[in-house]
């Protein structure tokens, strides 16, 4: 299936797109304020964070990378980490509230990556994957560059949720949904899962040898 790309589609697959980067780019700015980190390198983590997972779906795909292709999303980022990086001397902020805005950012480039990907003409597995790909490749940078673990390879339910939500908003777009109503469910679908798995911390199983 290849979505039309119409002027409802494209400004959708925009708006989408734009919350995806700010939100993500606020997680990675609250991750590095925890490591007390300098204005510029909170900012390097923010535009990592925020554009990564997105510009390596791009590189993937053969297409001109998104935030060089419309500075808008740079500028985005780039606002969102100066924003967050005042407030945070303002108001205090629990050490995992990145999760939030982690949690978000998941969603809303997982809907965004495989909406792009089925524009592309991948067939619907692959774009679902690439859905999953450009959630959590953001918050990978991120931990990576802080020196941690990635959370998605550890944490309650990520990756997990994330591809479940990508097949949910290829599905519901089959069923003939209209693009702004699937994107929406499925989006919100991929957060609260996410929340509720933090919450009562539901994990897949882990890897073990037989004793």
């Amino acid at each position: 299936m290849q979505p039309n790309p119409d002027p409802e589609l494209l400004h959708v697959l925009y708006l989408i797109t734009l919350v995806a980067v700010i939100v993500s780019s606020a997680s990675g700015v609250l991750k590095a304020g925890f490591k007390k980190l300098d204005l510029f390198g909170v900012i390097m983590i923010a535009i990592a964070t925020g554009l990564g997972g997105g510009s390596l779906r791009d590189m993937l795909l053969d297409r001109d990378v998104f935030w060089i292709a419309n500075q808008t999303f740079f500028f985005a980022s780039l606002l969102s980490a100066i924003f967050i990086f005042i407030t945070a001397r303002l108001i205090a902020i629990p050490p995992r509230f990145f999760l939030v805005p982690d949690a978000a950012g998941l969603a809303a480039f997982a809907v965004a990556g495989t909406l792009v990907s089925l524009m592309s003409d991948a067939p619907w597995l692959v774009a679902s994957f690439m859905g999953v790909m450009t959630g959590i490749m953001g918050g990978i940078f991120r931990d990576i560059l802080c020196n941690e673990q990635p959370i998605v390879f550890q944490s309650p339910l990520y990756a997990t949720v994330s591809w479940g939500g990508s097949l949910l908003f290829i599905g519901l777009m089959q069923l003939d949904i209209s693009i702004t109503a699937s994107a929406l469910i499925a989006g919100f679908a991929i957060f609260i899962s996410r929340m509720l798995a933090l919450r009562y911390n539901i994990v897949l199983p882990k890897f073990r040898f037989k004793e």
